[in-house]
């Protein structure tokens, strides 16, 4: 009796502080919370190797399984303010009851009943609602109906697909918090394979809750589009799978904070014969309704195993010649109608010895230690005396060195493989083509003699520079062309400023450069331009600034100042579009026009029309 009434008065103790920090009070409940089906659990169909993902072996005729699966969740329902969390169901104990029949190798269905053999929790009222404690006892959920149709895939294949459909019948009451009263349905869509010891394992879908769209107890309560995903290791000849698993939802409807109600498991299925055993656990990831801080589980099913056809013949050297018709069981042949050649590797003059080991595999010889000359004739020509065989020899007419590829055999040595010998090789690590300078014979070709080979150079017919952008490697950084002195790096300035930064300098050391080499050009047009970020008459004027500091610097490298002018044209001229920041980047941009170039010929001003064409 003492115990008793000193459990009592802890108990009272305990509700009494819960009540104070929570500043619930009765006298401002204004509606009654309904409940609903909370278990976010739904076990896989019987016959899977997963707790919630589907191994989809839908294998057999009217091939039965089922089992059971024990849910223990603690706290599934928890109500949380600022600085409380109270449980509304403190734990439920769970027995799912189902079932599944492959009918007809492809099509199965399945069922699963959840029992809720023990629960608890607190009556507790929040923001003017009174939620109600779940009753104890013995309570049916709402039993699922399902059906699966396999797609495509074969179970143990590397993908294996199947649609699938779940109808929950509305058996549990919403006051035990066993279900909805009303029927949901779940379309979805599941994936699943193996690959050596990996096996993984998906499916996605939509779950229409047409009874409820609201929230409960701060979470959101609506149509959901549920996921599950498995990984793990296949062991012990895939008899035992392990390996975590992620499972939840996205909750499309309802107005409450918590949406995303996920947990995750960490299990291991193990099968003896026709049962299979199971074991898991792990945390939820999240305070949204039915997401239990700690699920365990035990499942425990009968699956009848797929009878397996009789085992493959033995072929050790995996030929495809059973090892009871193989003549050479070690040693990997083709098939041929002699007995004794039969699994042997080919021998096409039939002297004895194999072709993959016969130096003249089309004309008998006789076996040797020289792999040379090995199954060839005893006596054979050899013109060059490289002590090749001609008959083996690629190059006959040059004396060269044994090599085991026949193709080389005989030749002097080409590390590079471009048919030039090293001996006259002025690149022998890099294929080349045929030179009369013996300094470039056998050396990849460069038309413009700057040291890097066509195939690299960007600009093959002008000297340049290593560069490490491809499109930029082998040009100069300035060069004339259509009109302007064009350079391949944009000259930079500090931002919103006409400083120009220092690592422009060797550009503009390299227009001047060309300039005082082509005294010809005898104007040259700056142009300043920007993006179209701020204010137009604010990048006109900086676009003015920049073009007039390049002048300067120009003058400053030794330009007359009289073959320069600059201007400045703002946004109003973009290469490039202006919302990407790279295509922003190449806006902002100093460009040189060649007005006048020597030859009396008129360059059109910026922004001026085309002159009309002579009659």
């Amino acid at each position: 009796m003492a115990r008793t009434s000193l459990y009592l008065f802890l108990g009272l103790s305990t509700l009494a502080a819960t009540t104070a920090s929570l500043t619930f009070s009765v006298k401002d409940a204004r509606a009654q919370a309904e409940g609903f089906g909370l278990n976010r659990f739904e076990p896989s169909e019987r016959g899977s190797e997963w707790f919630v993902s589907d191994s989809l072996d839908l294998r057999g005729k009217m091939r039965p399984a089922i089992g059971v699966v024990g849910d223990f969740a603690y706290r599934p329902q928890t109500f949380h303010d600022d600085n409380t969390t109270v449980p509304l169901v403190k734990h439920q104990l769970t027995a799912h009851l189902g079932g599944s029949l492959v009918v007809a190798d492809r099509f199965r269905f399945g069922f699963n009943l959840p029992i809720i053999f023990d629960q608890a929790g607190n009556d507790l009222v929040a923001d003017g609602v009174a939620y109600k404690a779940p009753a104890s006892g013995t309570a049916a959920s709402d039993l699922r109906l399902s059906a699966d149709v396999r797609l495509f895939g074969e179970y143990g294949g590397t993908a294996t697909g199947a649609f699938g459909l779940r109808v929950f019948a509305p058996l549990g009451k919403a006051e035990d918090y066993a279900g909805d009263g009303k029927v949901r349905f779940e379309p979805h869509f599941s994936l699943a394979g193996m690959q050596n010891s990996f096996a993984y394992a998906l499916s996605i879908g939509f779950l229409y809750r047409n009874s409820r769209d609201t929230s409960f107890a701060g979470t959101a309560i609506g149509s959901e589009l549920p996921f599950r995903l498995g990984l793990g290791a296949t062991l012990l000849a895939r008899r035992l799978v392990i390996g975590p698993e992620l499972y939840g939802s996205v909750v499309a409807g309802g107005s409450g904070d918590q949406k995303l109600p996920v947990g995750l498991l960490l299990g291991a299925h193990y099968s003896v014969s026709d049962v299979r055993l199971g074991i898991g656990g792990g945390p939820g990831l999240s305070h949204a309704s039915g997401t239990a801080q700690l699920r365990i589980l035990a499942s425990l099913e009968w699956a009848p195993a797929i009878e397996e056809g009789p085992p493959p013949p033995i072929d050790r050297d995996s030929d495809g010649v059973p090892d009871s018709k193989d003549a050479c069981v070690e040693i990997k042949g083709v098939a041929t109608s002699d007995p004794k050649t039969n699994g042997c590797p080919p021998d096409r003059d039939a002297d004895g010895v194999q072709d993959s080991a016969d130096a003249c595999p089309d004309k008998a010889g006789v076996r040797t230690s020289d792999p040379t000359t090995n199954g060839c004739p005893a006596v054979e020509p050899d013109k060059d005396a490289d002590g090749v065989p001609d008959l083996i020899d690629a190059c006959p007419e040059v004396a060269g060195a044994k090599n085991e590829d026949p193709k080389k055999n005989g030749c002097p040595p080409d590390k590079d493989g471009d048919g030039i010998y090293d001996l006259l090789d002025a690149c022998l690590n890099t294929p080349g083509v045929k030179s009369d300078d013996p300094t470039k014979n056998g050396c990849p070709p460069d038309k413009d003699g700057d040291g890097i080979p066509d195939v690299e150079d960007a600009c093959p017919d002008v000297p340049g520079k290593n560069d490490p952008d491809p499109k930029k490697n082998g040009c100069p950084l300035v060069k004339i062309e259509d009109g302007q002195v064009k350079i391949s790096e944009q000259i930079k300035f500090k931002t919103a400023s006409a400083e120009i930064l220092g690592e422009s300098q060797p550009i503009i050391d390299e227009v001047a450069k060309v300039l005082k080499e082509h005294p010809e050009l005898k104007k040259l047009r700056v142009e300043g331009h920007t993006d179209n970020v701020g204010a137009k008459l604010a990048n006109q004027t900086l676009s003015t600034k920049r073009a007039a500091a390049v002048l300067q610097a120009l003058v400053k490298a030794g330009v007359e100042k009289a073959r320069l002018h600059s201007v400045g044209l703002g946004q109003d001229k973009p290469i490039d579009v202006n919302t990407t920041e790279a295509g922003r980047a190449n806006n902002r941009r100093v460009e040189f026009h060649i007005e006048d170039d020597g030859k009396d010929v008129a360059k059109p001003k910026p922004g001026a029309p085309k002159p009309a064409p002579k009659k």
